[in-house]
C-alpha cells in the first residue's frame, strides 16, 4: 500500500474533508442545509467548528431577506461596470462611508474580495525602492502580494519585536540610499494561532523609524475590541494603524472586502488597485445584503458576546482537559495534538463520522512535524451544548491518540 492509498483509505483524503479518490483528484464532499453551527455532510448532520461566520450572520433572518429583495429588486448584474466606469451606486458609497467611520478612518473603499484585494493593496502602495517589512506568519494574500514587489523585503519572527526592530534597521539602511520608503505589515488576529498582531508595540517604532503600517485584519473586524471596530480599537491604536484592511468574509459571513485609512491614500489606491481598476463592481445584493449585515454587527451586541460567551467556554473546558491550546488569545482555537499524518487523519475521521463533527486540521508543512493542528472556529451560532458535546468528544479522542487507538486501527477507524 502506497501513501496515496494509506492516506485515502484511512479517511478519504489528507486533509480530511474529502470523501473519495477519484480520477487522480479529491472529490469534494457535498455540504448541504442549514448555515448555523450544524450542517448536512455528505447525508448527515454534524456539528461544524470551520465556518466563517463568527456572528452567526449567515442564516440571520434580517440578513436573508434582505439577501432575497435586494436580489429580486436588482438582479445579480447590477451595476455592470468596474467602479470608476459604471459600477458606482449610492449603496457601495453608503457602506464605504458607514465603515470608514467605524474603523476610525477618514475614508474607505470597497474590494470585490478579500485575498485579491491584500494582494493589490500592496502592488499599488509600494515600487521597486520601497523596502517591506512583514510578520513570518502572515497570510497567504499578503505573501502573494509580496511577491510582485520588485524591492526588497525583510521578514521578522512571528510577534518578535527583537527581529522586528532588526528587520526595520536593516530597511532604514536601504531606504535611506533608494529615497523609498518602508511598509510594514502585520496581522491583527492570525488565523492559525489566534495570537493578536503586537500591533501597540510595532506603533512604538514610528518614534525611532519612519515607516507605515498595513494591518490585515480579516479575523479582527466585527469581533475585538469595544464595539467590534477592530484590533486596533482593542489595543487603543487606531489612530497609528495608517492602512486598515478588513474582509466581509468573516464576522459579516459574505463576500469582499475594504480598505480604510487617511482620505488621500484611500483615493489613491481607489485609481491605483489594478483589481478593482479592470474588475467588476460588488453586484448590487451583496451591497446590500452587506449594508444590512454592517448594520446588525453594529446593533446587536449581543452577538459579539455570544460569540465570546462560546469562546470563552470552550477554550476554559479544553484547558482544563489538558489540550494545549497555543499561544491564542482570541476567538481562534488550535489544538495541538502529537501525532503524524496517519494519527491525523484517522482522528479526524473518527470525530466526523463516529462523533458527528467536523473540524479543520493542519499538518505539515504548516506545522512542525510529529505536529497535529486542529482548527475550532467559535461562532453565535454555537450553543454550550455544541460546546460540551465537543469537550467529551476531544476527551475521548485525545485518550486514544495517546493509547495508540490512530496508528493501530488506522485503516478501520
Amino acid at each position: 500500500m502506497d501513501l496515496f492509498d494509506k492516506i485515502t483509505s484511512s479517511m478519504g483524503g489528507p486533509l480530511g474533508q474529502h470523501q473519495k479518490w477519484s480520477h487522480g483528484y479529491f472529490s469534494y464532499p457535498k455540504l448541504e442545509g442549514e448555515i448555523g453551527s450544524h450542517m448536512q455532510f455528505n447525508g448527515k448532520e454534524h456539528l461544524v467548528w470551520s465556518l466563517n461566520n463568527y456572528l452567526g450572520l449567515a442564516n440571520h433572518p434580517e440578513v436573508r431577506a434582505a439577501d432575497a429583495k435586494a436580489a429580486a429588486d436588482y438582479g445579480m448584474a447590477y451595476p455592470m461596470g468596474a467602479r470608476m466606469m459604471s459600477g458606482h451606486s449610492t449603496h457601495h458609497e453608503e457602506l464605504e462611508i458607514g465603515l470608514a467611520e467605524f474603523v476610525g478612518k477618514e475614508d474607505a473603499f470597497l474590494l470585490n474580495y478579500g485575498y485579491q484585494g491584500m494582494v493589490s493593496i500592496i502592488d499599488a502602495l509600494v515600487n521597486r525602492n520601497d523596502v517591506i517589512v512583514y510578520d513570518a506568519e502572515s497570510h497567504a494574500c499578503i505573501i502573494d502580494g509580496l511577491r510582485m514587489h520588485m524591492g526588497k523585503r525583510f521578514v521578522y519572527q512571528h510577534n518578535d519585536m527583537e527581529s522586528c526592530e532588526k528587520q526595520l534597521e536593516r530597511a532604514t539602511k536601504l531606504v535611506e540610499q533608494s529615497g523609498g520608503g518602508i511598509l510594514l505589515i502585520t496581522e491583527g488576529v492570525f488565523g492559525m494561532s489566534g495570537a493578536q498582531g503586537k500591533l501597540k508595540e510595532i506603533l512604538a517604532f514610528k518614534d525611532k523609524f519612519d515607516f507605515r503600517i498595513l494591518v490585515d485584519d480579516a479575523h479582527g473586524f466585527g469581533t475585538m475590541g469595544k464595539t467590534g471596530a477592530g484590533t486596533h480599537q482593542e489595543q487603543d491604536c487606531i489612530e497609528g494603524v495608517d492602512v486598515y484592511f478588513g474582509t466581509f468574509a468573516k464576522a459579516m459571513a459574505g463576500i469582499g472586502g475594504f480598505v480604510a485609512g487617511d482620505r488621500y491614500i484611500i483615493d489613491y489606491l481607489r485609481y491605483n488597485m489594478r483589481s478593482q481598476i479592470f474588475a467588476k463592481a460588488l453586484p448590487m445584493p451583496m451591497v446590500i445584503g452587506l449594508k444590512k449585515r454592517f448594520e446588525l454587527l453594529k446593533s446587536q451586541p449581543e452577538l459579539r458576546e455570544k460569540l465570546w460567551q462560546i469562546t470563552n467556554a470552550l477554550q476554559k473546558g479544553l484547558k482544563e482537559r489538558g489540550f494545549d491550546l497555543g499561544i491564542t488569545n482570541t476567538m481562534v482555537t488550535p489544538v495541538f495534538l502529537k501525532g503524524d499524518l496517519y494519527e491525523a487523519t484517522a482522528l479526524t475521521r473518527d470525530l466526523r463520522e463516529n462523533y458527528g463533527i467536523f473540524c479543520s486540521i493542519v499538518i505539515y508543512p504548516v506545522i512542525p512535524k510529529g505536529l497535529i493542528l486542529l482548527r475550532l472556529i467559535p461562532t453565535a451560532s454555537h450553543s454550550m451544548e455544541d460546546v460540551q458535546r465537543t469537550l467529551d468528544a476531544y476527551s475521548e479522542m485525545g485518550e486514544k491518540l495517546k493509547a495508540g487507538h490512530y496508528r493501530e486501527n488506522m485503516a478501520t477507524v
